[in-house]
């Protein structure tokens, strides 16, 4: 069953925001997983979206692929880099099969 990486991100820093984009698209690849939105301004249907936030869903095989991609070491060089340049909240979910 497909397992999905919700993101909300607000960049703080667009230099070191691109250096941790090239790490983690390469890790992300490695583990099987691919961008299905990546750092969009989302449109509010309902409720409300705060300004200068972005969102990205990546999609991985499975939960467990998930989770060693996001205990890699090639995520941790990723997030190294991305500590204070972006704010982010993550989400794990698993997907239903149609």
């Amino acid at each position: 069953m497909p397992a999905y990486v919700l993101v909300d991100a607000e960049v703080y820093d667009h230099e070191a925001a691109d250096r941790y984009r090239v790490l983690a698209e390469e890790s992300i690849a490695r583990y099987g997983g691919r961008y299905l939105i990546q750092g969009t301004v989302p449109e509010a249907a309902e409720g409300g979206w705060p300004a200068g936030r972005v969102v990205t869903t990546l999609e991985f095989p499975d939960m467990a692929r998930l989770r060693e991609w996001h205990t890699s070491p090639e995520y941790a060089r990723a997030a190294a880099v991305r500590a204070g340049a972006i704010d982010v909240r993550m989400l794990f979910a698993e997907g239903t099969a149609a």
